[in-house]
C-alpha cells in the first residue's frame, strides 16, 4: 500500500481531495501521496495560532523538554505513524529508505541526519542554554525573574512559528525543533521531495505527548507558502539566493539561503597548510556538500595552487555510488538534468579567464556522471587567479569549492559575507581583524571544519531572539507577585 501523507491540523491528519505522488528518483515507483492544503486552509487555521499557543502555555518548561527526550527516542527507533487514517505505520529503516528514495541522499547521510535531530531532540536543554547564553530558562514559566539585581523579562513575538522547509539536507528540520520548548506553535511546509523527516518529528512530538493544538503541517505549493510567510508572526525560509531575495527585508522572516561558508588562512599558518588539508576535506564534502555549512571557499595569502592541487587530488576519490552503499558519500539529483545544468553552468564560468577546474584535469571529464540511472555531481575544485572570478564566489549543492589566493589584508573585504568561517592563524591580530569582520557570522577558532556544529552556541539564526524580544519591567517588591501573565 502506497502511504497517504495526510495534512496535519492541530495534530489532527486530514485527507484533501488535492494530492500530489512522490515517486523514487530511481525506480520511478509510487513511494507516497501527499496531501495538499490550500491557501484558505492555511489562512484558517493560522487565525487560530493564539489558542494553539495558550496550549503551550500551559505547559512547564520541564514538561516540554521532557517531551523532547521521549520524542527523540521514538523518533530513532519506534514504529511510528505516517498514513494514521489509514493506520500506516513507519519504521526507522522504512524512513531511510523512503527519505533516500525521494531525495537521491545515501542512506548512510540519511542515518547520519536521522541522529542529528534525534540529538538536537534528546539534549534540547543544552540546545536552548545556547540560544539563550546560559539565561536561566524559568523566565519562559514565570514570566520575569530577578537577575543580579535586575528584573527580566521577555514577551513573545508570534502565536506561531512559520517554517518553509528545503529538500536539500534533513540536517536543517534540527534549527526549528527549540520552537516547542519555547511554547511557540508550529506550521510546518515541507519541502516536496521532504515529507518525511518534519512530519515523522511532529508525530514523535505527540506520541511523546506535546499538545496536538502545537503542530501543524502543511505540505503546499508556492502561493501556501507565501500565506504561512504573510500570516506568521514569525517564519523560517529556506533557498537559494532567488526564493530568499523577496523576503530580505522583512523582519519577521529569518531567512537560510546560500552560506558561501568558508576556511581562511593567515600568512603565518598558510605555509603549514599539509597539516589542515583533512579539516578542508571535511569541510567541503560533509554530508554530501549539500549544507550551508559546507566550504565553498579557501582563501590563503600563500601556497594557494599547491594547497588546491593537492585538496583536488583528495576529493578525487569520492565516486558516486548507489544510494544503498555504506560507503556512499554523494546525493544523486531528483531531476538528473539538472546535474547536467548545473555543470554547463561551471563549464560556462570556467570560459572567463583566472580560473581551471583542477579535478576535471585529474578525472579527464566535467563533473556530471550518472551511476544506477541517477544524475550525481563530483566533488569539484576550481584554482581562481582571480579573486573577483566568479567561480570565486559560488556554491552548488554538491561538493565544490574554489581557492582563492590574495594578500591577508585583503581577505575579509573579499570573501564577502559568510554563514560559517573557519580561521587557521594563530595571528592575534588578524584574529581581532576575523572577530570584528561584518561579512563573518559564524567562527571556528582553529582545528574545527565549518561543518561541525556546537550545540551549546548561538547557531545560524537564533531563534529565540527571534521569538522573543527583552522587554524593560519593574515590580514593586512589597506587590511582587510569584508570577505574571505571559500575555501581558
Amino acid at each position: 500500500m502506497v502511504p497517504h501523507l495526510p495534512v496535519l491540523r492541530g495534530g489532527v491528519p486530514y485527507r484533501s481531495k488535492d494530492f500530489v505522488t512522490l515517486r523514487h528518483i530511481s525506480s520511478g515507483e509510487p513511494l507516497a501521496e501527499v496531501s495538499q492544503a490550500n491557501r484558505g486552509l492555511i489562512a484558517k487555521d493560522l487565525a487560530a495560532a493564539r489558542e494553539a499557543r495558550r496550549a503551550l502555555e500551559r505547559r512547564s518548561l520541564r514538561e516540554l523538554l521532557s517531551i523532547c527526550r521521549r520524542a527523540a527516542e521514538l523518533f530513532a527507533t519506534a514504529e511510528l505513524p505516517v498514513d494514521p487514517l489509514d493506520g500506516v505505520r513507519q519504521s526507522p529503516e522504512d524512513y531511510i529508505r523512503q527519505l533516500s528514495g525521494t531525495t537521491g541522499m545515501p542512506e548512510a547521510l540519511c542515518r547520519a541526519n536521522m541522529e542529528k535531530v534525534r540529538f538536537v531532540l534528546a539534549e534540547m536543554e543544552r540546545v536552548l542554554g545556547g540560544l539563550t547564553r546560559g539565561m536561566d530558562l524559568a523566565v519562559l514559566d514565570s514570566g520575569w525573574q530577578e537577575r543580579q539585581g535586575r528584573m527580566l523579562s521577555f514577551r513573545v513575538e508570534t502565536d506561531v512559528l512559520g517554517a518553509v522547509l528545503p529538500s536539500n539536507s534533513p540536517g536543517v528540520h534540527s534549527l526549528w525543533l527549540p520552537a516547542i520548548p519555547l511554547k511557540v506553535p508550529l506550521a510546518l511546509k515541507p519541502g516536496r521531495e521532504e515529507p518525511w523527516t518534519p512530519l515523522r518529528v511532529a508525530q514523535a512530538l505527540l506520541e511523546a505527548g506535546c499538545p496536538p493544538e502545537a503542530l501543524g503541517y502543511y505540505p503546499t505549493d508556492r502561493s501556501g507558502a507565501t500565506e504561512i510567510l504573510l500570516r506568521a508572526g514569525r517564519s523560517m525560509l529556506f533557498g537559494d539566493a532567488a526564493t530568499v531575495a523577496p523576503w530580505r527585508q522583512d523582519e519577521r522572516v529569518q531567512l537560510h539561503g546560500p552560506g558561501w561558508s568558508k576556511v581562511i588562512f593567515g600568512a603565518d599558518l598558510a605555509p603549514r597548510w599539509p597539516e589542515h588539508l583533512e579539516l578542508i576535506v571535511n569541510s567541503v564534502a560533509d554530508n554530501g556538500g549539500r549544507s550551508c555549512l559546507n566550504a565553498s571557499g579557501v582563501w590563503t595569502p600563500a601556497h594557494g595552487r599547491e594547497l588546491a592541487e593537492a585538496l583536488a587530488a583528495e576529493l578525487v576519490k569520492i565516486e558516486a555510488r548507489s544510494l544503498s552503499d555504506p560507503a556512499a558519500g554523494l546525493a544523486a539529483f531528483a531531476d538528473k538534468q539538472v546535474a547536467v545544468r548545473v555543470a554547463q553552468y561551471i563549464e560556462q564560468r570556467l570560459e572567463t579567464p583566472g580560473a581551471v577546474d583542477l579535478t576535471a584535469r585529474l578525472r579527464g571529464r566535467g563533473p556530471a556522471v550518472e551511476k544506477d540511472g541517477l544524475g550525481f555531481l563530483l566533488p569539484t575544485v576550481i584554482w581562481c587567479e582571480d579573486p573577483e572570478h566568479p567561480l570565486a564566489h559560488s556554491e552548488f549543492l554538491f561538493p565544490f569549492v574554489s581557492v582563492v589566493e590574495t594578500p591577508q589584508d585583503e581577505i575579509l573585504t573579499r570573501i564577502g559575507p559568510t554563514l560559517v568561517t573557519t580561521a587557521v592563524t594563530g595571528d592575534e591580530r588578524f584574529v581581532r581583524q576575523v572577530m570584528a569582520s561584518p561579512n563573518v557570522e559564524r567562527l571556528n577558532l582553529g582545528g574545527f571544519p565549518t561543518s561541525r556544529i556546537s550545540w551549546d552556541q548561538p547557531h545560524e539564526g537564533n531563534l529565540f531572539e527571534h521569538l522573543y524580544r527583552q522587554r524593560a519591567i519593574q515590580v514593586e517588591p512589597a506587590t511582587r507577585p510569584l508570577t505574571v501573565s505571559r500575555d501581558a
